[in-house]
């Protein structure tokens, strides 16, 4: 397949809003595999070509974010996600991705639910909801075991999952939760990348010209974050939320 100015035009432009809103809430899988799928790839190989540049994307809102991370829980939520990602990526190269499509319905309802009925995402009442450590280490190595096996399997909606998850179960508040979900979703976008590289299924040619427009969306939503915290990571998620919906239904 050859790389033409007009594909670069249209898809590294999708990759940077991509990039932008996964720093901020997750889900920019929802707008940049749709771009690959545009530009003509097979389905596994634009999901492992948006894994190349989401992964480069995802490293740069780490990296931002780093001081915000509770270290101990990430370090051993990074380990599991790394576990479920290799696994989830297996798994999609034998299996039809419509399957996780129709899985993903009634957990959408669930979270939409949640979203609207936490206006602050449990952020006034962290301290009184506040966990025993021991449960939250638990909780994170089994939310970064299962959504890191969806990321590897799918992967749009991935950031979402985890910060609703961080936020809700464990009770972290959101620029922390924002934090780990970053280095725990860098950690199974490479678990899953490094599979799908030793299968021969990522398309350099166009995910390096994008990976530069997802990290420059990446820088600029991670600084949103760490300024805005609460009030733009809501918005946004709801508006991924929808996305998916409609995604998942029509398409």
């Amino acid at each position: 397949m050859e790389i033409s100015i007009q594909l670069l035009l249209i898809v590294c432009p999708l990759v940077f809003l991509a990039g932008l809103v996964d720093s901020i809430a997750g889900g920019g899988g929802l707008i940049s595999l749709p771009a690959f799928l545009l530009a003509g790839l097979p389905p596994h190989t634009a999901i492992a070509t948006n894994k190349l540049s989401s992964t480069l994307g995802t490293t740069i809102s780490a990296a931002r974010l780093i001081r915000y991370i509770d270290l101990p829980l990430a370090s051993v939520s990074v380990i599991f996600a790394l576990l479920g990602s290799a696994l989830g990526s297996r798994l999609s190269l034998l299996a039809d991705e419509k399957l996780i499509q129709h899985m993903l319905l009634p957990i959408l309802v669930v979270v939409a639910y949640y979203v609207l009925r936490k206006k602050d995402l449990g952020e006034s009442s962290r301290e009184e909801a506040s966990l025993p450590r021991i449960r939250m280490f638990l909780l994170s190595m089994l939310i970064s075991l299962a959504v890191g096996c969806y990321d590897g399997f799918y992967g749009p909606g991935t950031g979402t999952f985890l910060l609703l998850l961080f936020t809700g179960l464990t009770k972290l508040d959101v620029l922390t939760a924002s934090a780990n979900t970053k280095v725990v979703n860098l950690a199974s976008n490479v678990g899953s990348l490094v599979i799908f590289m030793l299968h021969g299924k990522v398309f350099y040619a166009l995910g390096l010209p994008a990976a530069l427009f997802c990290v420059l969306g990446h820088y600029i939503g991670s600084g949103l974050v760490v300024k805005n915290g609460t009030r733009i990571v809501r918005p946004i998620i709801l508006v991924v939320l929808v996305i998916l919906f409609v995604k998942i239904v029509f398409f």
